[in-house]
């Protein structure tokens, strides 16, 4: 009965005029699942929170410009994990040491991707999907550029995403914006449970983390599931 039910649910979700009608449940989706993990995360956020306070001196919320829909700027929300004296809008992989910069708190945040959870907001408002392109630096001029050949910036970025499953930080641009393209051709319920499912056990495994990352899979797995 169980089965039957998920397959009823699904077979409703692919319902509609196509891509577009997919994105209409989606964004309905994105606010009931916002509002849930708003209320259920809340103890996590608090014990966050204190942890930031006692570690380092600044706010405990990071706040940055990043590119959107249809190149569209937002400011997007984090648990600060470096320290203030840290230089603004540099990729991570860009500065000369980022360990120098990340605190003790930060390091744990980032290595179980807690650091994101503040963007549960920016979903329930509508800057961000669950599932999408993970949003580029407004000034990442190259990503943005190559995702404009695949599409990957007509649509809300994620929380997490086709190339976050297939690579994380050790992706090089290209790569990832391809990885994104697929996403947006592909885009279907079942691809963002798939999303969520592997997003969920590469956090546990800790896959993908690299600061200072350069993209070192470059020549890996990755391209033969690209057909490269």
């Amino acid at each position: 009965m169980t089965m039957g039910l998920f397959l009823d649910v699904t077979h409703i979700l692919g319902r509609g005029s196509g891509r577009m009608g997919y994105l209409k449940t989606k964004r309905i989706l994105d606010v009931a699942a916002s509002l849930i993990g708003l209320i259920v995360l809340l103890p996590l956020f608090l014990v966050v929170t204190i942890a930031i306070k006692i570690d380092s001196k600044g706010p405990v919320l990071f706040k940055q410009k990043r590119v959107g829909k249809n190149k569209t700027h937002f400011h997007i929300l984090k648990f600060r994990t470096m320290r203030i004296d840290t230089p603004r809008d540099t990729p991570t992989h860009m500065l000369a040491n980022p360990e120098q910069y990340i605190t003790r708190v930060g390091r744990i945040l980032r290595k179980t991707s807690l650091d994101e959870l503040p963007q549960i907001w920016n979903i329930l408002v509508g800057d961000m999907s669950i599932i999408g392109p993970r949003p580029a630096l407004w000034n990442q001029y190259d990503l943005i550029a190559e995702r404009d050949k695949y599409g990957a910036n007509d649509i809300l970025p994620g929380l997490t995403g086709w190339a976050q499953i297939n690579g994380r930080d050790e992706l090089p641009i290209e790569v990832k914006a391809r990885l994104d393209g697929e996403y947006v051709k592909n885009m279907s319920f079942m691809m963002d449970m798939n999303c969520i499912f592997k997003s969920i056990i590469s956090v546990l495994k800790g896959e993908g983390v690299v600061e200072g990352g350069t993209g070192r899979i470059a020549n890996t797995k990755v391209y033969d599931k690209m057909g490269q």
